[in-house]
């Protein structure tokens, strides 16, 4: 009881301390000589840069920043910021690097390290061998100074300016002569074959000046709150030319054997400027603003949600009036002779609540998808609130684990329920199938994506105390939580139907084509997917080409507008099967709506192969590995949505009725 108490009270102050609350962490810095003559200020005056780790949008394997032989202190894991749950699952390895400088003190020129390479020393050459592989896939690197990513700002093709949170290691030139989109196109870059590394870096950082009523007249204009960071990658021969001028010639690495040896000399410079336009609160604004196409994507969303709200709001109107009719003429039919004519959903009263097949696993899908779905609700709702700003890396993956773990007992309590009104006895499988049936496969499959990872030296390798802690959660909160629910649910009394249920099933008539069960499922999704499609390419993106996604508010709505129309076409085609006599409600209202997520299958195999550079069978592998994970969660989730409106609407129908 008190492993489960520390473990409990652990994940609740680690999510806390997922949250961000916009202007609560700033960091004021000052001169060395401010921070000396005024001791009761509370400031700062070293400022180290921290390295994230790398990758690239041509592979799914990231890899720390040591690991490509980058100049790197001595201790550099023992004095790293501690990472929450989110950042360890994702991969993000930070760790505090030899780039230093003090507030408003420019640089020159500062040297880092250098790394020798010689063709006789086999250990070096492995080194610059990845190095060189790195540059080839285009890997980049992600730096961080006060907890904001310090951006590459350049123009696109439209002449705007798009800044990246992340900056390449070098350009490769091809043997063609062909260089990389993402590449600095210079003159200088033209051997073929030939590797040019950015061994140096002009750091530009901005500061808000605080104001004579936050510092004093006396310091006014020496402290100050960083607001934005960016830089200029380069490529410089130290040796050729002294300094780092900007005439440097170029460090190119040729791709063949190296025949005389190569030093790297690593250098940056950094330049400091006031800047009292931006304010602290708002110095994000410059990198979410300037991703490519920002315009286009509200455009768009907006556009969507205008369609999917009035395709939803006409077939509401129309099963409203056609049901309003038919419940009127149901309840007019008083003789007997009326009531043999019975036709329509009304002649399947006494089957329509027949349990289904299978039904202690439609209950477990049903209960766990209950899960997923307060769990995804109340993640977008701390978003739209601005808990999970992306300055707190990690914050919103740690708040989704957390949330799943502690939301055991609807799980248990929605998968028993349904369960006891089906008939079912054997209340120790449906617990035990509920507690580690979709946790254990998702889990399964997980761990063999992180052996992949494993093996690859990843740093998105989880480590094994990390997967030790998730099973902690999963069996010492989640599991309990979810007997506890299952507890209260077989106490209660089974959900009353409007109807009894006959003892001789009624024989179902031959369908037509569009009312048979797979057609229906088929066409249950497209109108689901239509409304999330949109959004699903800018989530993918985020995912895979590493982009800063924070349109929360819209994801919110589309989710609501999700909710809707899975509703809806669920229902809606429920009430066709019922017409035609078909009275197999149960699993098809599961299937209906849980078929948007084979949709979203296919926009996954089609945004592979049309969107990512990715190739080899590793980076498929762990693609459609991490994107089933995704999908089957989709599934339960949506599927569990169309259930419960069709459960509610067949129940509301068939309770309004004169039933003799």
């Amino acid at each position: 009881m008190f492993a489960f108490k520390l473990i409990l009270a652990a994940s609740i102050w680690q999510m806390l301390n997922a949250f961000y609350l916009p202007g609560l962490a700033s960091v004021t810095y000052c001169s060395a000589e401010t921070n000396k003559n005024s001791k009761d200020k509370n400031c700062q005056t070293e400022i180290m840069v921290y390295v994230n780790r790398l990758n690239t949008v041509e592979n799914i394997v990231p890899y720390e920043y040591h690991d490509f032989d980058f100049c790197v202190p001595e201790s550099d894991v023992a004095s790293s910021p501690t990472e929450n749950l989110g950042q360890v699952v994702f991969g993000e390895r930070i760790r505090p690097s030899m780039y230093k400088m003090n507030f408003t003190e420019n640089l020159s020129c500062q040297k880092v390290c250098e790394k020798k390479y010689e063709s006789g020393d086999g250990k070096n050459m492995e080194k610059l061998t990845f190095l060189k592989r790195g540059i080839s896939l285009n890997y980049q690197h992600h730096w961080i100074l006060d907890n904001m990513p310090i951006t590459w700002c350049y123009k696109v093709e439209s002449s705007e300016t798009y800044c990246s949170t992340g900056f390449p290691i070098g350009c490769y030139v091809t043997k063609f002569g062909k260089r990389k989109d993402t590449c600095i196109t210079r003159a200088d870059f033209k051997d073929s074959d030939t590797y040019y590394i950015y061994n140096h870096v002009d750091i530009i950082i901005d500061y808000h000046p605080l104001s004579e009523e936050d510092w004093g007249q006396q310091h006014q204009g020496l402290g100050g709150r960083i607001v934005a960071a960016k830089l200029v990658p380069r490529s410089i021969d130290h040796k050729q030319k002294e300094g780092c001028p900007s005439d440097a010639p170029v460090l190119g690495i040729p791709g063949s054997k190296l025949e005389k040896p190569l030093t790297i000399k690593y250098t940056y410079s950094v330049t400091w400027q006031a800047n009292d336009k931006i304010k602290w609160t708002s110095r994000w604004d410059y990198i979410l603003d300037s991703m490519p196409h920002t315009n286009i994507q509200w455009f768009s969303i907006m556009n969507s949600l205008v369609i999917v709200v009035f395709l939803s709001g006409m077939v509401a109107m129309i099963m409203l009036r056609t049901l309003h009719k038919d419940i009127a003429r149901y309840n007019q039919m008083d003789s007997l002779e009326d009531a043999q004519e019975e036709f329509g959903w009304k002649l399947v009263h006494g089957d329509v609540f027949r349990p289904p097949r299978k039904g202690m696993f439609l209950a477990v899908l049903v209960g766990n998808g209950a899960q997923l779905f307060c769990m995804t609700l109340i993640t977008l709702v701390f978003a739209c609130l601005g808990f999970l700003s992306p300055a707190n890396r990690g914050a919103l993956m740690t708040c989704a684990l957390v949330l799943y773990v502690c939301l055991g007992t609807p799980a248990g309590y929605v998968s028993a329920r349904m369960y006891k009104t089906f008939g079912g006895e054997k209340w120790k499988s449906n617990v035990i199938l509920t507690a580690f049936f979709c946790p254990g496969l998702v889990f399964g499959v997980f761990f063999l994506l992180n052996l992949v990872l494993w093996a690859k030296g990843s740093s998105a390798a989880i480590p094994f105390s990390t997967l030790v802690a998730l099973l902690a959660l999963w069996f010492g909160i989640s599991v309990p939580l979810t007997f506890v629910g299952a507890y209260f649910g077989f106490r209660k009394r089974p959900i009353e139907h409007p109807t009894r249920t006959n003892q001789i099933p009624r024989q179902i008539p031959e369908q037509s084509l569009y009312t048979r069960p797979l057609p229906g499922i088929v066409m249950g999704g497209v109108l689901p997917f239509g409304c999330i499609f949109i959004q699903l390419f800018f989530i993918l993106n985020s995912i895979w080409s590493h982009q800063t996604y924070y349109m929360f508010g819209f994801l919110f709505l589309v989710f609501i507008i999700l909710i809707i129309t899975c509703s809806e076409a669920t229902i809606l085609l429920c009430y066709f099967h019922l017409c035609a006599e078909d009275y197999h409600w149960w699993w098809r209202s599961f299937l209906t709506s849980g078929f948007t997520a084979i949709y979203f299958f296919f926009y996954c195999i089609h945004f592979f192969f049309t969107k990512l550079e990715m190739s080899g069978f590793t980076n498929t592998f762990l693609y459609f590995g991490y994107t089933g994970i995704i999908v089957f969660l989709f599934f339960i989730t949506t599927g569990s949505i169309g259930f419960f409106a069709c459960f509610w609407f067949v129940s509301k129908i068939y309770s309004v009725v004169k039933v003799d």
